[in-house]
Parts: structure tokens; C-alpha cells; sequence
């Protein structure tokens, strides 16, 4: 089962016992947990006060030093909304640079970055987080500049609440231990632990997936008869990992001749209380009728599957 903490970030004493990491989970770098380092980089920010440390003191006692890089050209799943149903995963793609020193080592071992998506007026106080199951991968442009490739991993059924369907910011982190992922959690030197932040890196939005159906009949019609079309509008409800009708939103009836690919909206009606649509029309010629929905803030545009009715 995939668990994670989605909340505020962790801080104070408990997240400073979160630090203690076995040096053999740290080797190579992309094996050791999210988890682990997740908490690790919240125990910093917590030492140092600070967001991005602006102020800090380096090699103050107990205080990680700011490190001098950056996060630019944030890209979340190519600029689409994150759409998501009430089950499995959903696999985010995350693009993005990262600058740094000439003489910093991003590829080091005991250095891990990642960018993230929150939920909340700030990332260090976020009301929800989420983050990728593997660590970027990140390629070398320049000296000083590096290309990364990430994922934001969604797991709705265990992750998601309705109130989620809103816009989401970005925020990245880097830390480096500097050979201290194998030091006891007493023995940390914090002025020895390097650590930067940025938020507010780009923007994205989560909606709930939504289910579009149709039935005209009767099938086959006579020439000049009343075809009834119905159908039923349904969107995820991650309150309950549940689909549910979307009650009170427009939606189109829509035909296509045999032989055409363009279909013709007919009319627009609404939902009802529990999503279900009713709307008659006259039998003419051969062709499919369907239901569009255009979509809202939370929801995304569907279009069910046209379904075909002869006429005699």
C-alpha cells in the first residue's frame, strides 16, 4: 500500500528524529526513501527559522547553511490539469532547470532535490503535499545548469479529499548532507547540512474525473418517430472513492449523419438532481447521437461514445 504524509510539514523535535538514516539506503542516492528525505528537509527548515534561510547565518551552530541555487522553467504534466478518478495512479510528468555553482556537485550521493505540488497559501505551511515515489533524474547542460525530469505520483483513493479540486503551487527543495546520512541523529552537525527552497514555482490544477453515457432508442426507428435519448453525467467523489451524478450542469445533445465525422449540437439541457439526462428529437436519417459536457474548475470536459440508431 502506498502511505505518505500529505500534511503540513513536519517540524520542531519530531522532525529532527526523522534524520537518522542507515548510510546503506543512502548509497547511490535514488534508493534512499522520499519519505525519509522529505523529513529530513522539513527538520531543516524547522533549524533554521527560515523558509530559504534568508538571513541565516552559515556555519552558525545548529543552523544549515542557504545554498546557492535555483529552480526555473516548471513544467507540470505539459500544462494540463491533473485528472484523477477515486482508484490507482496517476503519473504526473514534472519538468523543470535547476542552477547552481560551478563547483557544486548535483549528482553527489548524500544530494537529493525534488519539486512538489501543494495545496495552500505557502510551502512551509501547506495544507497538503504532494510528491513523486522516485527521485528526478537530472542532466548536466552546462557547469552551472542542469535539465530534470520528475514525476508528481497521485494515488486518489488514499491521497485525495474533495476539496482538492482546486489549484495547486509548486514548490522545489535541495539538500545536501555532506557525508552525514550515516551520523546518529544526536551527532548531526546542522552547520554542516546545506539546504535551499523555493516556492511558488509554477501552478497546476487537480480535478475529478468525469464519466459521460448514452442510449437512444429505440434502435432501429422508423422514419418521423420520437428517438429518446438519455444519459448520465457522473464525476469522482473522493470523499468516498465513489462516482456520483454531477447535478445542474449544461450539457449538449449532439448528431452526426453516417458518414460524417462533425457532429451538430442539437440542444443544450441539464442535469438532474443526481446527473441523469432526458431529451426527445425526431427520427431523420442514420447517425449517432451523443452528449457533450464542457467542463468545469474541477471537472474536466467529456463527451460520451456516440451511439448509433438506424432509421427506417
Amino acid at each position: 500500500m502506498h502511505i505518505r504524509a500529505t500534511v503540513a510539514a513536519v517540524c520542531g523535535a519530531l522532525a529532527l528524529s526523522a534524520l537518522a538514516v542507515p548510510a546503506a539506503q543512502a548509497a547511490g542516492g535514488s534508493s534512499f526513501g522520499k519519505d525519509d528525505v522529505r523529513k529530513a528537509a522539513a527538520a531543516a527548515q524547522a533549524a533554521s527559522g527560515k523558509t530559504a534561510f534568508t538571513g541565516a547565518t552559515p556555519a552558525a551552530d545548529g543552523v544549515p547553511y542557504p545554498l546557492n541555487i535555483t529552480f526555473s522553467a516548471v513544467k507540470i504534466n505539459n500544462g494540463k490539469p491533473i485528472v484523477a478518478g477515486t482508484s490507482g495512479h496517476v503519473s504526473v510528468p514534472v519538468t523543470y532547470k535547476v542552477t547552481h555553482d560551478a563547483a557544486f556537485d548535483l549528482a553527489a550521493p548524500d544530494v537529493f532535490l525534488d519539486v512538489e505540488i501543494y495545496r495552500g497559501t505557502a510551502y512551509d505551511a501547506p495544507a497538503k503535499v504532494l510528491w513523486g515515489d522516485d527521485w528526478p533524474t537530472c542532466t548536466a547542460t552546462s557547469s552551472t545548469v542542469a535539465g530534470c525530469k520528475g514525476t508528481i505520483d497521485v494515488y486518489p483513493g488514499q491521497e485525495l479529499d474533495n476539496v482538492d479540486a482546486t489549484s495547486w503551487k509548486a514548490g522545489g527543495y535541495v539538500i545536501d548532507f555532506n557525508d552525514q546520512l550515516g551520523v546518529d541523529i544526536d551527532d548531526v552537525d546542522w552547520s554542516k547540512v546545506g539546504y535551499a527552497e523555493q516556492d511558488k514555482l509554477a501552478t497546476t490544477r487537480l480535478q475529478r474525473l468525469s464519466k459521460l453515457t448514452v442510449d437512444a432508442s429505440p434502435e432501429p426507428v422508423k422514419k418521423g418517430r420520437t428517438i429518446t435519448v438519455t444519459g448520465k453525467l457522473t464525476r469522482a467523489n473522493w470523499d468516498d472513492n465513489k462516482y456520483h451524478g454531477y447535478a445542474s450542469q449544461p450539457v449538449k445533445l449532439q448528431f452526426r449523419k453516417k458518414g460524417s465525422s462533425t457532429y451538430t449540437t442539437l440542444r443544450t439541457i441539464r442535469t438532474s438532481s443526481t446527473g441523469t439526462l432526458k431529451a426527445t428529437v425526431k427520427a431523420s436519417v442514420d447517425g449517432y447521437f451523443r452528449y457533450s459536457f464542457a467542463g468545469t474548475s474541477t471537472t474536466p470536459a467529456v463527451n460520451a461514445a456516440g451511439d448509433f440508431v438506424d432509421v427506417k
